[in-house]
């Protein structure tokens, strides 16, 4: 394997190990509390709205 096989190969298991912690950590029942009041922001009128007050 060249160094740039080895350079992806490490990357990938990097990415996958964090995106794994990632979902430990959002998932645990401890952290559910922390994430509660963002379940609701993909369906919520509001934030859409807000961009047009705001300028954007």
């Amino acid at each position: 394997m060249t160094g740039t096989d080895w350079v992806g190969t490490i990357l990938t298991v990097v990415i996958f190990l964090l995106m794994v912690g990632l979902y430990f950590y959002v998932l645990r029942p401890k952290n559910r509390d922390k994430f509660e009041p963002n379940k609701y922001i993909p369906v919520d009128d509001e934030q859409i709205r807000s961009g047009e007050k705001n300028g954007g």
